[in-house]
């Protein structure tokens, strides 16, 4: 393995998480728009916005990730996507921002017609910005996006068969991610109600999403042969298997009432997807530009490197801790009113001075990898800083517990 095809692995990572985990937010507003009338879709709703609303925004750190590293790894091919994609781009950031701007605006509705709204809203947006997504990936896996600024066609490049079925496909995958976590959120928190309402519907939509998956192979045939034979006869052609007998073990832990399960099924199924087109796509970019062309200078890829390293000491046990207290009801609407839940403080505590610690090796790496492997002045500059930073942050992460559980009087009296 070649540096300059680390930073693409980190990239296929980061949109992997980003499609299993902010994928299922857009599909619960999708099921919100389909949750019926009357006191019971009223349950559905409130119950998919609740169990969303505490990991939305960190969901969307991963696209973040995903923009981040391309732009700064493979500039060239960034800037090609960016502009000739332009439309499909804007059409789903426009889409996560009104989404975004939907968690804020209903929790001050005064009115069923203004919540109404907004979830119509939410939900518009929510089919949208997957579908739109969609498009870019299925621009790049048909070839359709040539190097240059706007080199391509800005309508044809992402409304072509390949694209729109890929885009379809998108959407199917969020609702069926949702359905399936929904599913098990409501068995968890005891809404016997619930569960079978969002079983029915995870059901179906892994039903449609698997056919769309299976059936867009002849579109793919079809419209891009490269893509197709490299799927079907290629590298690819594990992934694919890996994807489908994920998908039909999901459906069978669904449908015997085995959520938790199926929550980790639905996501690699999701994920063995990226990484089959991302195993067909290589080692070609975009036409005409290997991994290798497209990569930035050595000193560049190391210092993306071990940020990416440093940050993901900080990044990982902080969004498990996140989803842990989601998951155990513990940041859901009314929770924290009253005495807090048993061990709940001690939990934040460890939480605090764990990241002391991880901020701490993360500035070490940091300041060992630009000192020692980066030969540039600036990459010095910033490896200086960071070892100053580790000496601080690490003797705060050790000082004793009695310097910060001393007495206020007598620390007056020091």
């Amino acid at each position: 393995m070649h540096l300059y095809t680390l930073p693409l692995i980190f990239v296929l990572i980061g949109l992997a998480l980003y499609v299993v985990l902010a994928g299922a937010d857009f599909g619960a507003a999708l099921w919100q728009l389909g949750a019926g009338s009357g006191a019971a879709g009223a349950r559905l709703r409130d119950f998919a916005h609740e169990a969303m609303a505490p990991v939305w925004e960190a969901n969307h750190v991963w696209l973040i990730f995903v923009i981040t590293v391309l732009w700064t790894a493979y500039p060239t091919a960034f800037g090609s996507i960016a502009t000739t994609l332009s439309i499909p781009l804007f059409i789903a950031l426009l889409g996560i921002l009104i989404r975004g701007a939907a968690y804020a605006l209903r929790a001050g509705t005064s009115s069923a017609r203004e919540l109404r709204l907004i979830d119509a809203a939410s939900s518009a947006s929510s089919l949208l910005s997957p579908f739109a997504l969609g498009t870019v990936i299925g621009a790049i896996a048909a070839r359709r996006v040539p190097v240059g600024n706007a080199a391509g066609n800005l309508l044809t490049s992402w409304l072509n068969p390949t694209s729109l079925l890929i885009g379809v496909l998108a959407v199917a995958t969020c609702a069926y991610l949702a359905a399936v976590y929904l599913a098990a959120d409501s068995a968890r928190h005891d809404h016997p109600e619930l569960v079978g309402p969002f079983r029915v519907r995870a059901l179906a939509a892994g039903t449609i999403a698997g056919g769309l998956a299976l059936g867009g192979l002849a579109v793919v045939h079809f419209d891009d042969h490269p893509l197709a034979r490299h799927l079907e006869h290629g590298p690819g052609l594990g992934a694919v298997v890996v994807s489908a007998l994920a998908g039909i073990v999901t459906l069978l832990l669904v449908s015997r009432r085995r959520f938790e399960p199926a929550r980790y099924t639905a996501a690699l199924a999701v994920a063995a997807i990226i990484a089959g087109w991302a195993i067909a796509q290589q080692p070609t970019l975009l036409p005409g530009l290997t991994i290798r062309q497209a990569a930035a200078s050595h000193d560049t890829l190391i210092a993306i490197l071990v940020a990416i390293i440093g940050g993901g000491l900080l990044l990982f046990p902080s969004l498990t801790l996140l989803f842990r207290l989601t998951l155990g009801g513990q940041l859901r609407h009314g929770a924290g009113r009253g005495a807090p839940a048993a061990g709940q403080g001690t939990v934040l505590v460890a939480a605090r001075s764990g990241m002391r610690a991880r901020l701490a090796v993360a500035l070490l790496l940091c300041g060992f990898g630009f000192l020692t492997v980066a030969n540039s002045g600036w990459a010095h500059a910033i490896g200086i800083v960071s070892l100053i930073g580790f000496v601080i942050v690490a003797f705060v992460a050790v000082a004793p517990a009695q310097i910060a559980a001393r007495d206020p009087e007598e620390q007056d009296g020091s």
